[in-house]
């Protein structure tokens, strides 16, 4: 599955054949309104659990709070600073590892 990011970060992303969304928020305890609001519509999985995001079952959420909580979303993650890059391992070269630590110990 696609995920949709904001410069560079993640902001959603579908799942359960396109009938949820997993959406990134500011904070745990924003899931936790949003869930209490209307917890047919907002839920989480365990997976989620320790992350800031929620789940929204699209059939069930009303239009006007999912794009509040989409708008919100949006402005939270682009607030957040651009990500870090990570470095490419040189071309043809050997890529640093766990493994390169070991080598030539005996």
């Amino acid at each position: 599955m696609p995920s949709f990011l904001r410069d560079g970060r993640f902001l959603a992303r579908f799942r359960d054949d396109d009938t949820v969304l997993v959406l990134q928020l500011g904070t745990i305890a924003a899931r936790d309104v949003l869930m209490q609001l209307d917890p047919g519509a907002f839920f989480f999985a365990e997976h989620y659990r320790h992350y800031p995001a929620v789940l929204i079952r699209l059939a069930a959420v009303p239009r006007s709070l999912f794009a509040d909580v989409v708008t919100e979303s949006w402005r939270h993650v682009a607030a957040l600073p651009p990500p870090r890059r990570r470095p490419k391992p040189a071309a043809g070269g050997k890529r640093r590892g766990r493994d390169s630590h070991s080598e030539g110990r005996g």
